[in-house]
C-alpha cells in the first residue's frame, strides 16, 4: 500500500513539474520588420504581428510580454528560454525545424530582389556575379543567396537587422537587397526613403521556405502549440484574422 502511494506522489510531482499555466507568454520579436513589426513614434510596438499575438494572448487569457531581438539570435534565444515564442516573420524550413516546433501557417511571403528603378539586375548568379547584395542575418533570404549565388561570385553582406540593409542600399553601398516582398513593398518601397526602388525580375522559387512563416515554439512546449493552434484556427474562422489583416494590407497575406 505504502508503495502504490508513493507511486502516486511521484506521479503526481512529475506531472505538476511539466504542466504550465501559461498566464504569460513572452514573445521575441525583431521590431525592423514593418509592416509586421516595429516601433511607432512613441517607441511602441506595432504592427500585423504584434496584433496577432495580442490577440492569441487574450484568447488564452494570458499577458503579453514582448522581448526584442535581433533576428539571427532568435532560435538561440529560445532554446535558452529567453522567451517562450518566437513571432517576427518566422518562415518554416526544414532546418529550423530540426532545432523548434512551429504552430499553423500565419501568412506567406516570397523573395523579391530589390534594385534601383531601371537597374538591369535580375535575381540570378548570373546577374549578380561581382555585385553586392545585402541580407539580414538569419533569414531565409541570407540562407538563399549564400547557398545559390555567393559561390558564384556574388558578394552576400549580412547585415544585423533590416534597417541596416536598406540604410547601406540607398547611400549605394549595396547594389541590391533581397528580402521577403510583402515586407519590401509596404516596410519600404512604399515609404519616402523607398523612391527609386524597385523589385527587379520575378519572384524567387525557393521550394525550402515557400511553407509561409509561423510562430516558433520549443518543442517540448506542446500544450502551448496546441493552444496558439487553436487560437489561430479559431480567429481564422471567425473573422478576427481578416478583420486584423485588412488593417495592414489590401490582399490576403495568408495565401499570398
Amino acid at each position: 500500500m505504502k508503495k502504490l502511494f508513493l507511486v502516486f506522489v511521484l506521479s503526481a510531482i512529475s506531472v505538476g513539474a511539466y504542466a504550465k499555466e501559461w498566464s504569460a507568454i513572452r514573445f521575441g520579436v525583431d521590431p525592423t520588420y514593418p509592416p509586421f513589426e516595429s516601433k511607432d513614434t512613441g517607441g511602441k510596438l506595432v504592427g500585423f504581428e504584434i496584433d496577432l499575438g495580442n490577440e492569441i494572448c487574450a484568447r488564452l487569457h494570458a499577458k503579453c510580454l514582448w522581448v526584442e531581438n535581433d533576428f539571427d539570435g532568435m532560435i538561440p534565444g529560445l532554446k535558452a528560454r529567453k522567451f517562450d515564442a518566437i513571432l517576427s516573420g518566422m518562415s518554416i524550413t526544414p532546418q529550423r525545424a530540426e532545432q523548434i516546433a512551429f504552430t499553423d501557417k500565419l501568412w506567406n511571403s516570397s523573395l523579391r530582389l530589390v534594385t534601383k528603378t531601371g537597374s538591369k539586375l535580375l535575381p540570378t548568379a548570373e546577374s549578380l556575379t561581382g555585385k553586392s547584395v545585402g541580407v539580414e542575418q538569419g533569414t531565409v533570404g541570407e540562407t538563399y543567396a549564400k547557398k545559390n549565388w555567393a559561390p558564384r561570385g556574388v558578394r552576400v553582406v549580412p547585415y544585423q537587422n533590416q534597417d541596416q540593409v536598406y540604410d547601406d542600399l540607398t547611400v549605394g553601398r549595396l547594389d541590391a537587397v533581397l528580402i521577403g516582398d510583402v515586407q519590401a513593398q509596404i516596410g519600404f518601397l512604399k515609404t519616402p526613403r523607398g523612391t527609386g526602388y524597385g523589385f527587379a525580375g520575378d519572384k524567387i522559387i525557393d521550394p525550402t521556405s515557400d511553407k509561409g512563416a509561423a510562430i516558433g515554439l520549443r518543442k517540448e512546449d506542446a500544450d502551448l502549440k496546441e493552444k496558439v493552434n487553436q487560437a489561430i484556427s479559431d480567429m481564422r474562422k471567425d473573422g478576427t484574422y481578416a478583420r486584423i489583416e485588412k488593417k495592414y494590407f489590401t490582399f490576403d497575406i495568408y495565401d499570398n
